[in-house]
């Protein structure tokens, strides 16, 4: 079965969203894996993760944000993999399993580009293509 090209996002609760856009996240946990390989768009849900915010200032202590950009698209990455938890160790604490989608090439925009999200790893309309491509940090 051939899989749509994308690019796809991935909505991903506050503050993950932000330690991936960061680079210190490298790996998204999940319940489900996917086929899919190539670029998506991270998506900040509106929801807040308090027990996230907590765990990251014990592991960064003051280098975590105090608020967090809430529905919108924060960053862009490649999906290289899927690994479980036999395959896990490299991402440490970070990896939760049962699936981790291994994030590479992060780049965080210029500006967050507002939208509304979706559950699962839906594809980016063309729209919405233009938008981020325009927030891309020049390389």
């Amino acid at each position: 079965m051939a899989i749509a090209p994308g690019p796809r996002v991935l909505s991903i609760q506050q503050p993950w969203a932000w330690a991936i856009a960061s680079g210190r996240k490298k790996v998204e946990n999940r319940s489900w894996p996917t086929p899919y390989r190539g670029t998506v768009y991270i998506h900040a849900s509106g929801k807040l993760n308090r027990e996230g915010v907590q765990w990251l200032r014990r592991r960064l202590g003051s280098k975590v944000p105090s608020e967090f950009q809430p529905s919108a698209i924060v960053a862009i990455a490649e999906i290289s993999d899927v690994v479980t938890r036999k395959d896990a160790r490299r991402f440490g604490a970070w990896f939760s399993g049962p699936y981790g989608i291994v994030l590479n090439k992060v780049r965080p925009l210029r500006s967050p580009v507002p939208t509304n999200g979706k559950l699962g790893l839906f594809r980016a309309s063309s729209a919405l293509k233009r938008r981020v491509e325009r927030q891309l940090p020049a390389r």
